[in-house]
């Protein structure tokens, strides 16, 4: 389900130029509907997509990304993302109805959790809510050192690198939160890491037994083996380049790790995703998202030379994914601009902030403008949230492969994520 949700935003995005493209010429009467949800949506969720898998996952990286940016979000947005604590302190990945206490049958989601823990970190003042949040995410670690998805899940790469940062976040120190095996979240990563040579040398997978897409799981191992979250900036430059040598820390599987994204994006730029079983195009499609995620990796390994390439793609060729994908696309981009030294305002033409903004509520102030109405209403419509919901886009993606052939679903949190 990581994966599946760091590489939604990617994913879904194909699914939606791909109809773009196909309705372009089509007439009004045939092209396809925006996703919409079936409930009304409250007024503080970035996004406006059916929430249900990625509500708080989207709600996290637009806070996050608004802070990184100098801008103040609204009191209601922020109050959305607290309002959707649970008692123990975890966060499901979206519940409808925060006046009522957390069904005991509710999943929690341990990478919206972290995820959530960074966003109000860094926005200060919700000390409590964070260490309450961090508390929960280190008493249901798991006994190698990491976290799964959710509580009681086997570990992966993903969500332990997002807890790593949540940790860090939180002024936790990742190494030295143990389990009672007396395993660090470094020890977990680490035995996510290949060796060099063969297929997919040097990166790390999702799960032992489930490698997944390696690139996202790379993408975010890197970054948390550093003991980042979503938000880096340049790290001191690697002076081995991109060779892959035999690594027996989590220094030196970060620093493979970062060679492999490095090598995989050196031909066009980008990354891609594999086509869905089943699509009738077996043509693989663009991965805007991983690749984001890949350059803030690179940036955190100290390789920004490497990540040049990929960020100078990024700026000509996302401004479509992200207006389709909506808050945390947009954030996703905002991370890699940052972890650039890049202006996200100006990014290829695209103001990425301005964009994130509009998929909300006003924000209280921006960096060097006025405060305004957290209320105040946009000339602009919202666009299409990130939280596109997984069962929607698989929907999209089955209607997509008899048809045009190019829908999908999904980081982070992450994504991200």
């Amino acid at each position: 389900m990581t994966t599946v949700r760091r590489s939604a935003i990617s994913l879904a995005a194909s699914a939606v130029l791909g109809v773009a493209i196909a309705s372009a010429a089509a007439p009004a009467a045939t092209a396809a509907p925006s996703p919409k949800p079936s409930t009304v949506l409250p007024a503080g969720l970035y996004g406006t997509g059916d929430p249900t898998y990625d509500g708080v996952w989207r709600q996290s990286l637009a806070l996050l990304a608004q802070d990184t940016v100098g801008v103040t979000p609204a009191d209601k947005a922020v109050d959305w993302l607290t309002g959707q604590q649970c008692d123990n302190g975890g966060f499901p990945s979206y519940r409808a109805d925060a006046t009522k206490a957390c069904d005991a049958k509710l999943p929690l989601d341990s990478n919206a959790t972290a995820a959530a823990v960074q966003a109000l970190a860094a926005l200060g003042g919700q000390d409590a809510t964070v260490k309450k949040t961090a508390d929960w995410l280190k008493s249901v670690q798991n006994a190698d050192g990491g976290w799964g998805y959710n509580p009681g899940g086997a570990s992966d790469a993903n969500s332990t690198s997002i807890v790593i940062g949540a940790l860090a976040a939180a002024g936790e120190k990742p190494a030295a939160v143990k389990s009672k095996g007396g395993k660090t979240p470094y020890d977990a990563l680490l035995a996510f890491a290949k060796p060099c040579g063969g297929k997919d040398g040097g990166a790390f997978v999702f799960q032992l037994k489930s490698p997944g897409i390696v690139a996202d799981s790379t993408a975010a191992a890197v970054a948390g083996a550093h003991g980042k979250g979503l938000v880096v900036t340049a790290g001191t430059k690697d002076a081995k380049g991109t060779v892959c040598e035999k690594a027996t820390t989590v220094e030196g599987a970060a620093h493979n790790g970062a060679a492999y994204l490095a090598t995989a994006l050196a031909r066009t730029g980008h990354l891609d995703t594999a086509p869905m079983p089943g699509a009738t195009d077996p043509t693989e499609k663009p991965d805007f998202g991983n690749t984001a995620d890949a350059i803030v990796a690179l940036n955190a390994q100290g390789l920004g030379d490497q990540a040049k390439k990929p960020l100078e793609w990024l700026r000509q060729n996302s401004a479509a994914w992200a207006k389709a994908s909506g808050p945390a696309a947009y954030a996703q981009l905002i991370f890699a601009a940052h972890a650039s030294g890049a202006d996200p305002k100006s990014f290829g033409g695209t103001d990425l902030v301005a964009g994130l903004n509009a998929t909300g509520p006003a924000p209280k102030s921006t960096k060097g403008q006025p405060a305004q109405a957290a209320d105040e209403k946009k000339d602009e419509k919202k666009d299409s949230g990130s939280g596109i919901g997984v069962w929607w886009i698989v929907g999209v993606f089955f209607v997509a492969s008899v048809g045009a052939g190019i829908l999908i679903s999904g980081r982070k949190k992450n994504q991200q994520r």
